[in-house]
């Protein structure tokens, strides 16, 4: 398991267990069941980069203790 953290630069930051293989799309749903929102109102960024739903964690070579930008559409 790796743990990213999410923050969406009004307040919230949390950090969220997944695995390697879990697509962007499932890694949406668990944070949106920490933050309380839908997931598909949720965008993830890295340096302007939007992560698509259908690709994996590994496969953007995010490791485990990275940040992610967390903004709503």
């Amino acid at each position: 398991l790796i743990e990213l953290e999410v923050n969406d630069r009004l307040g919230k930051k949390v950090r969220v267990k997944c695995s390697p293989s879990d697509t962007v799309g499932d890694f949406k749903k668990l944070v949106a069941a920490q933050i309380g929102t839908e997931p598909q109102k949720i965008v993830l960024k890295k340096w302007y980069k939007e992560f698509k739903d259908h690709i994996t964690l590994s496969d953007y070579e995010l490791n485990n203790g990275m940040n992610l930008e967390l903004y709503y559409r």
